[in-house]
């Protein structure tokens, strides 16, 4: 499944109160969880609707790069 191998970077959120998963390829693709586990899940479900929306615009849908990201 595709959306398994974009890059995820999970973290809590107090402002939230929930977990957070961001999908940095993907602009503005992000989920939430109560758990870590949860909010994985729902962000493999957004990522599903990033790419077919995308696709259904005539949108370009990155491929997973499958590595980590620098941060400097």
């Amino acid at each position: 499944m595709e959306s398994q191998r974009y890059e995820l970077i999970v973290f809590w959120s107090a402002e939230d109160d929930a977990y957070v998963v961001d999908v940095p390829e993907l602009p503005g693709c992000m989920a939430h969880g109560v758990t870590p586990a949860e909010a994985v899940g729902n962000a493999q479900h957004a990522i599903a609707l990033w790419v077919d929306a995308a696709r259904e615009m005539g949108r370009p849908v990155p491929a997973p790069k499958g590595r980590r990201l620098l941060l400097a």
